[in-house]
């Protein structure tokens, strides 16, 4: 019997967001003058503050204030009507050294015997249903507001948008897991007032978004794609009425509490760790990273049309306590999921130091990470600048989401004969 499958995704100025993106870049500057670095940032933002806190050990040290501000500026709070700006916010940092009682069961004289920064489980999805491995819903979920965020800053033909915005995308499924159309679509967009009245705002914004966004947002996406947009799809826009008033001053935004929209938009499964503001030695964000990496690449060699991929660690300790691989029945391979996770733990070194080292991930990377979804993006090279008042400038070339390259798919295809 055909279901119904639905996810969702925020904009960059949605306040859990707009803490995320200040998180990582806090992250990013550590890990720029000290790869090394451990750091475990978090922010709150509310109306006019923002609040940083959490534990570091590096040696450097950072402009916090200017990094949060810089952040926040470039995300569009840049006005005092927003009652949250850049320029105008008040910015308090209660950052402090880490615990050396955690520490020593990280640091090893032997850096691959490395242990655990945490224990936990984490872990990694992956679905043919998209070119790039990902759930669909959420895969349009993101595509609506990056392409919102782009007619924001035109100027052009949508005038009246402001930064804070959300989306939802539910699509049906067949008895075969095949999406067949597109049943509904939310989008709240936060904007300017209006001198019209309420019912003439929304009709206005209605307007725009279903005959501006929308097409543009088809023309990005593959014919398959393309044909389960029809002309019934329920459009709930703003449903709420008027949203003028958002941002962190309509809502308190913390790092990590969008590990959904993170992620695989409630496909899959999720651990419970948050990612952004940590360095790779939290296996909450290293080791879902490598997760994600090793189900992509055995779904695109063949193995499985979906894959699920769970590890865990103890605290300090280096071999994971588990790993296991869940094909949903859906593999190509006359082995269990158990004989199948064997395989994979022989084919990916899944100690912390390894994944650091495969991944490429004591670099200044995470910002970019840190809106629209962790999982899904493409992989590329950048060159990205760095400034510090007590460090001077420093210039790195940077390979970024790497967990998304495809670069194991040759060896999953040898291990398994495919």
């Amino acid at each position: 019997m055909p279901y119904l499958f639905t996810s969702e995704s925020v904009s960059e100025g949605h306040p859990d967001k707009v803490a995320d993106q200040i998180s990582d870049a806090l992250l990013d500057n550590f890990l720029a003058f000290d790869p090394e670095s451990k750091v475990a940032c978090e922010t709150m933002v509310t109306t006019g503050q923002v609040i940083l806190a959490g534990e570091v050990k590096s040696n450097t040290y950072i402009d916090a204030q200017h990094i949060a501000r810089e952040v926040v500026n470039k995300i569009g709070y840049t006005k005092g009507a927003y009652q949250f700006s850049g320029d105008s916010c008040g910015v308090i940092s209660l950052i402090h050294e880490q615990s050396q009682d955690i520490n020593q069961g990280v640091d090893r004289e032997n850096k691959e015997e490395q242990g655990a920064g945490d224990q936990g489980m984490m872990f990694g999805y992956a679905t043919a249903e998209t070119d790039n491995y990902m759930p669909l819903a959420l895969d349009i979920s993101h595509k609506i507001l990056i392409e919102l965020a782009k007619l924001r800053r035109e100027m052009d033909q949508i005038t009246y948008l402001r930064p804070d915005a959300k989306s939802q995308v539910t699509i049906e499924y067949n008895d075969d897991n095949i999406p067949q159309r597109i049943d509904a679509i939310v989008i709240s967009t936060q904007h300017d007032p209006f001198n019209e009245d309420d019912d003439a705002m929304l009709a206005q914004i209605k307007k725009d978004l279903v005959e501006i966004l929308i097409p543009r947002v088809i023309e990005q996406l593959p014919a398959y794609a393309q044909k389960l947009f029809n002309d019934k799809i329920t459009y709930h826009i703003n449903p709420t009425g008027k949203f003028v008033i958002g941002g962190p001053h309509g809502d308190t935004g913390l790092t990590g509490r969008k590990i959904i929209v993170d992620t695989y938009g409630g496909k899959g499964a999720h651990g419970g760790g948050a990612f952004s503001g940590k360095d790779p030695s939290k296996v909450d964000r290293s080791a879902a990273y490598a997760s994600r990496h090793v189900a992509k690449n055995l779904v695109a060699a063949g193995l499985a049309t979906e894959v699920l991929v769970q590890v865990s660690y103890a605290i300090g300790v280096v071999e994971p306590t588990s790993i296991h691989v869940d094909t949903y029945g859906t593999s190509t391979v006359d082995l269990t999921d158990g004989e199948i996770s064997r395989k994979v733990a022989q084919i990916f070194d899944m100690r912390p130091a390894a994944i650091e080292s495969r991944l490429k991930l004591r670099n200044p990377i995470y910002s970019e990470t840190a809106a629209y979804g962790h999982m899904g993006r493409e992989p590329r090279t950048e060159t990205l600048v760095f400034e510090s008042p007590y460090n001077g400038r420093v210039e790195k070339t940077v390979e970024l989401f790497t967990w998304e390259k495809l670069d194991y798919v040759d060896d999953v295809k040898k291990a398994f004969s495919l």
